[in-house]
């Protein structure tokens, strides 16, 4: 019999003192296969792929003509072609839109989601795990190795502790996390949700299509925003946000008390009840209760006082992000 998975709160401490291995939820994946699976990509999204070589991962957005992000992908290159993953519940419609797209070229679109399954593993024991099991532990963000059928892709950290993901064959994956389980605490994907919070790496799903230009969500500053590659769907618009200091608003980590609050709340200013001046784009319970969440605000709202839901809601204070946000108008 397995054992009870442990509290949340013993979850949260095994991150800092040991580590954990969870399955995250609510990712999707596509297979994009084919001799032109990278050029053919390199027209849609915001990154380039077409140089997107083996053991390497990359952030990219896919923007509807105006220049709001459609989905966010985490990329990388196997033997088979290109995987993108993103939120499960765009997965299929973003699938299809691509798949509208590819004309003459020799790129084929699949649902990947159901062959693999998603491992997390994170903090200071995860590489030691993972070696004795058997996997790799890439030691810079964004790398990737490959064993046997499984890739493990280092991460950025979260909380300060080292992440990596591990993707392989489904039936693979219940073996794989029990040969890891014998180091680390097995978690919640709770977990895993507040320590890519923590990374400060947005996420869109189904609530947040549509809702934001690229910067306005950081997605140039953890790498997803690449200005030198050629046209994609909104390239004039994005490039305008950040060469013509249109840029009116960021992503801030931020802290509310209470439940954790859906994608897509608005955070209101009490001077300003009938605008709202930000929205969650994710949030996750937080180890000291609440919640800890990533929110797109106006820059200028960023200092004062901000509540969720309404001018009169639970007050939402602004944390730092693991990196530095520009302030100001320009990007």
């Amino acid at each position: 019999m397995n054992a009870p998975t442990p509290d949340l709160a013993t979850q949260f401490e095994a991150v800092r003192h040991g580590g954990v291995v969870c399955r995250p939820a609510q990712l999707g994946l596509i297979r994009v296969a084919g001799d032109d699976a990278g050029s053919f990509l390199h027209t849609q999204l915001t990154n380039a792929i077409d140089d997107l070589a083996t053991g390497t991962a990359r952030l990219a957005g896919y923007c509807s003509p105006k220049g709001r992000l459609l989905a966010s992908f985490l990329a990388w290159r196997d033997e088979e072609g290109i995987v993108l993953q993103l939120s499960a519940d765009l997965q299929p419609a973003i699938q299809k839109r691509l798949s509208m797209f590819v004309l003459r070229a020799k790129a084929r679109l699949s649902d990947l989601t159901p062959e693999r399954a998603v491992l997390g593993v994170a903090g200071a024991g995860a590489a030691a795990a993972l070696e004795a099991a058997g996997l790799p532990a890439p030691a810079q963000p964004w790398s990737t190795a490959a064993a046997g059928a499984a890739t493990v892709i280092r991460l950025p950290d979260g909380a300060g502790q080292p992440r990596w993901q591990v993707v392989l064959p489904a039936g693979q994956a219940a073996q794989a996390q029990v040969a890891l389980s014998v180091q680390l605490l097995p978690a919640d994907a709770a977990v895993w949700d507040w320590l890519e919070v923590q990374a400060g790496v947005p996420r869109i799903a189904a609530a947040t299509q549509e809702q934001f230009v690229p910067q306005m969500i950081n997605l140039e500053l953890v790498g997803g925003v690449s200005f030198r590659k050629g046209c994609y769907p909104g390239q004039e618009i994005v490039a305008r946000s950040q060469y013509r200091g249109t840029l009116k608003r960021r992503m801030w980590l931020v802290h509310g008390e209470g439940d954790v609050p859906a994608a897509a709340t608005e955070i209101f200013r009490p001077e300003d009840p009938e605008q709202p001046c930000g929205m969650v784009v994710n949030a996750a319970a937080a180890p000291q209760g609440g919640w800890d969440g990533l929110a797109e605000l106006k820059i200028d709202a960023a200092g004062g006082a901000l509540h969720l839901g309404s001018a009169s809601g639970s007050p939402v204070r602004v944390g730092e992000l693991p990196y530095a946000v520009p302030f100001g108008d320009a990007a």
